[in-house]
């Protein structure tokens, strides 16, 4: 299976791709998005440039599942809102091509401890273990390494609810709801 793992962001998108076979995981590429040829106050500039660059990693790669970063409210609000709509561009981005992907969304936190082993890992140690993960040569950038902790975690987590809800029958509830990594 090839999962894409996005960590957005208003000026550099992270992308990184993998390929799992059972529990093996394979690098195919990462980078980033980058959208600073944009003028600073131009934000729907911005999110045309991730939204497309969405879409064309998701047409050269041909992923079947995606992951995407949850965002969460920051002590500045604003920051947060122009956050949230990068995101939105990056989904949208991934749900606009006739193949799109499964989308999954988790948390930094849900990220960390899939890669690392602890919630509060710095970016030093998500760098190296996505490295030594993926048995690349040195380690990826920041935004990229993000990118593909995201697919980590979805191939690992995704796997473990997939055998879960084979084993159990699970109901929905009016409450809570479990969906590709996020409880609603």
């Amino acid at each position: 299976m090839r999962i894409l793992g996005i960590d957005p962001g208003l000026q550099t998108t992270g992308f990184g791709i993998i390929d799992t076979e059972g529990p093996k995981l394979y690098y195919v590429a990462s980078g980033t998005i980058k959208t600073k040829e944009a003028a600073q106050g131009d934000l729907p500039t911005r999110l045309k440039l991730i939204y497309e660059g969405v879409r064309e990693v998701v047409a050269r790669y041909e992923p079947q599942e995606a992951s995407v970063e949850i965002v969460f409210v920051n002590v500045n609000p604003q920051s947060t809102l122009l956050l949230g709509q990068a995101r939105g561009a990056a989904i949208a981005g991934l749900l606009s091509n006739a193949q799109s992907p499964k989308v999954a969304e988790y948390t930094a936190l849900q990220m960390k401890k899939a890669v690392v082993g602890h919630g509060h890992a710095a970016k030093a140690q998500i760098r190296h273990m996505v490295m030594r993960l993926l048995e690349l040569p040195r380690e990826p950038h920041n935004d990229a390494a993000d990118a593909l902790g995201l697919a980590i975690c979805h191939a690992h987590a995704g796997h473990a609810m997939a055998q879960m809800a084979r084993a159990t029958d699970l109901n929905r509830r009016t409450h809570a709801q479990i969906k590709g990594g996020r409880v609603y």
